[in-house]
Formats: C-alpha cells, sequence, structure tokens
C-alpha cells in the first residue's frame, strides 16, 4: 500500500499549523473510500482545551466534504520518534471506523490497527 500522498498531503498541512504557544507543529491526511485526499493541522488556542489536533481537523473536512468512509489517516510531526495521537483523536478515529494509522516523522513510519492504538473501542459505556 502506498502512503506517499498521503504523507506528503500531512507534511504540506503541518506548514499551516497554528501552534504559537507550543511552537509544536502538526499535520494529518486520509483518504476516503472514494480515493479523495483531505488534511488538517493543529490549531491552537491560548486556552489548550479549545486546542483542534490535525487528525480531527482532518476528518472534520472530510466529514463536512460528504465523505463516509475513511479508510486510513497519517499524522506527521518533526520530532525524534513518531508522534502519536491523542486520546480524543483516538476517539473520534474510532467513532469514524478508521482501520489504520500510520505515524511519522522526518525518518521513520510506523502503521498501526485502530485497536492496537485504542482497544475496545467499540465497546461504549453503555455496552454491557
Amino acid at each position: 500500500m502506498d502512503w506517499s500522498a498521503l504523507i506528503d498531503a500531512a507534511w504540506k498541512a503541518r506548514e499551516n499549523a497554528h501552534a504559537p504557544y507550543s511552537r509544536f507543529f502538526v499535520g494529518a491526511a486520509l483518504e476516503t473510500d472514494d480515493g479523495r485526499i483531505f488534511s488538517g493541522c493543529n490549531v491552537e488556542n491560548l486556552s489548550y482545551g479549545l486546542t483542534n489536533c490535525a487528525e480531527r481537523v482532518a476528518i472534520g473536512s472530510a466529514i463536512a466534504a460528504g465523505a463516509k468512509k475513511i479508510t486510513r489517516i497519517v499524522c506527521v510531526a518533526d520530532t525524534d520518534t513518531p508522534i502519536s495521537p491523542c486520546g480524543a483523536c483516538r476517539q473520534v478515529m474510532a467513532e469514524f471506523d478508521i482501520p489504520l494509522v500510520m505515524l511519522c516523522n522526518k525518518t521513520e513510519q510506523i502503521v498501526f490497527s485502530l485497536d492496537e492504538l485504542l482497544p475496545r473501542s467499540k465497546n461504549g459505556i453503555l455496552n454491557r
């Protein structure tokens, strides 16, 4: 499976990140089942709880454009090791049942299944 278009889109999106507080720039890109690519970057807020992560920005863009199925997503940052999505992003990925997640820095790429990143994600608190 070739991830190069997604990786390139994520790095390009990262260039637009709004991270004046942390100076931590993140990009994400995803692919839908019809081959469309959507990207996102982190958008910080002085009130950190209002910050939007790159992954959720990309997912929101895809859903707003009418995407019904997301097949994979990539997240990039210029870090020593590939970064991993936060818990909120993992849960949003679970909501849309994104099966594959690639984490990248400039030298390394790691692919995970969503189940590896968030076990039992389909067992909500109301499921018994």
